[in-house]
């Protein structure tokens, strides 16, 4: 359903920006592959109702978002190289700064000794970021400071190696909102680095598979020029609460 909401946006509003502006600035995405089980939907129904909800005590916790691929997107991929290419499941975290992370492990630990935690998904690895920018789409309104807390349908993910502002991207159809991020060395207590890359999640309100192929065409020409190469380019579905099996295989 086409929707359009009147008004000012809010980027271009100065006496609403004057009212603040989010202080969410480091994500934490956590990559995995599908169990060879088959055991995902009950894995997605604890982690969306066990898991996430309890992480929203700690302090520095702004954001979480739970998304899932298919098979049609994963040949809707405009790029995967190896290290990624198993990638099924993603969770992203955003914390004020890496402040945030004892803590986040802390309690990480807490549940596993007190038996609130499920095997985990067969893990792909981790990829940190800082936030270098963000956008938001005119026709969505509203400020690109709260795009991520805007119901949206799924979310297109890019890792890139190199760095490249990814503003550009915003006129794609099914774009509401982008945020995109410098990798940084991972937060103790967790190891490894993405510093290099560029993480850009791209949120989308309208459906993952048809926004991917607008997509797909702009990163081509983007990594044409050279300054970025494509390491993932992945459109995902936002996982529906309660229908945890509706974009499994």
């Amino acid at each position: 359903m086409d929707m359009a909401f009147a008004g000012t946006p809010s980027d271009a509003c100065p006496p609403i920006l004057a009212t603040g502006t989010t202080d969410a600035r480091l994500v934490f995405l956590s990559l995995s592959r599908r169990a060879a089980v088959g055991r995902d939907a009950e894995y997605l129904a604890w982690h969306t109702m066990d898991h996430r909800p309890e992480q929203y005590r700690i302090a520095g916790l702004r954001h979480s978002l739970r998304v899932v691929s298919t098979p049609e997107c994963r040949a809707a991929r405009a790029a995967s190289v190896a290290e990624y290419d198993d990638v099924d499941h993603v969770v992203a975290y955003m914390f004020t700064g890496p402040e945030s992370i004892p803590a986040f492990h802390q309690l990480y630990l807490a549940l596993v000794d007190n038996g609130r935690f499920e095997p985990k998904l067969p893990p792909v690895g981790f990829v940190v970021g800082e936030c270098q920018g963000r956008v938001a789409a005119p026709r969505a309104v509203i400020g690109a400071d709260v795009v991520p807390w805007r119901p949206m349908k799924g979310l297109y993910l890019i890792i890139e190696q190199g760095s490249v502002p990814a503003e550009d991207l915003i006129d794609v159809p099914g774009v509401a909102g982008i945020w995109w991020f410098d990798g940084v060395d991972f937060p103790s207590p967790f190891q490894g680095t993405a510093k290099g890359r560029q993480i850009t999640m791209c949120y989308l309100d309208d459906d993952p598979l048809v926004s991917a192929a607008a997509l797909a065409e702009r990163l081509a020409k983007r990594w044409k020029v050279g300054a970025v190469k494509g390491l993932l380019a992945a459109p995902f579905h936002t996982v529906v609460p309660f229908e945890w099996s509706r974009y499994l295989p």
